[in-house]
């Protein structure tokens, strides 16, 4: 990441000292403030005992938000069934800025942290990316404008296209390019990457999808793109650069069998009639 953080004025965005403002709807805790403003983007950060990372990285992404982002945004933390104390600092943050708020899943998964976030939501775009931002900030704005604007229904950062530019290991990269190609020959797939952290859905897309896939854990992605891709949505691809985080919590054997049982699952009970959605108009130019 090239952005450079700057320090942020305390005084501004803090939310007034009270006691924390608590939600129960279907077994998640809501921590937040006051939602007044119309919200055309909401960033989703999935995190499972990341107290490590998570100050520093909501401080950068907040910082360049403010400076770089020309939308309304709300960054959402959705802390998975942590032990470490990630909640407690969660909640710290969303006393700190207006803009950030934080929701508890008691069980673990990324996929069932996604849904929950994503299915309270109100703005009209519902990003997430992981919380090492391992990927460019500066690809966030082109990750979104073409949903914005009504001329893609889903879009994903890429590491696959020859624009992008990408560090890590080896021995990932091997992984990477066999499950993308995996995809691609028993699922038809059409998309190049589907592992990458960094996604973003229409709202009223996300609505009649989310609910369509089974998987709550890590190939809650995969299941995304494939059922939207059976339903003839339109997916934008990006090329980001992006670096590996060598600090990564991903248990990369038990991800594999995982999603080899969901690559499996998909295949079975494909369904080839299926309904398409519905994407909104969108405007041609005239001759």
């Amino acid at each position: 990441m090239t952005t450079e953080l700057r320090p942020i004025p305390p005084a501004r965005g803090r939310k007034p000292a009270r006691d924390p403002e608590r939600v129960r709807d279907r077994g998640r805790e809501l921590v937040f403030g006051p939602r007044t403003r119309p919200l055309d983007v909401e960033i989703v950060i999935p995190v499972y005992n990341e107290r490590a990372t998570l100050e520093g990285s909501v401080l950068f992404l907040h910082a360049f938000l403010s400076r770089e982002f020309p939308f309304t945004w709300q960054i959402t933390i959705a802390d998975n069934a942590s032990t470490d104390g990630t909640l407690a600092l969660a909640r710290r943050l969303t006393y700190l800025f207006a803009n950030v708020e934080a929701i508890h899943v008691p069980a673990k998964g990324r996929g069932r942290a996604l849904r929950e976030a994503w299915s309270a939501s109100r703005a009209r775009v519902l990003c997430y990316m992981d919380v090492d931002l391992s990927t460019d900030l500066a690809a966030l704005l082109p990750l979104v404008a073409p949903l914005l604007s009504g001329h893609s229904d889903l879009a994903i950062g890429t590491r696959r296209h020859r624009a992008a530019r990408v560090q890590r290991s080896l021995k990932r990269e091997l992984i990477s390019r066999t499950y993308n190609g995996l995809l691609h020959f028993v699922l038809r797939a059409r998309f190049s990457d589907a592992q990458c952290g960094f996604k973003a859905i229409r709202r009223d897309v996300a609505r009649a999808l989310v609910p369509l896939v089974a998987d709550q854990h890590w190939f809650f992605d995969t299941e995304l793109l494939v059922l939207a891709q059976r339903r003839g949505l339109r997916i934008h691809e990006l090329a980001v650069d992006w670096v590996e985080d060598p600090d990564s919590r991903v248990d990369i054997l038990s991800t594999a069998l995982e999603d080899l049982r969901g690559i499996t699952r998909l295949l079975i009970h494909r369904r080839p009639q299926a309904p398409a959605l519905a994407s909104p108009p969108r405007p041609m130019l005239a001759p």
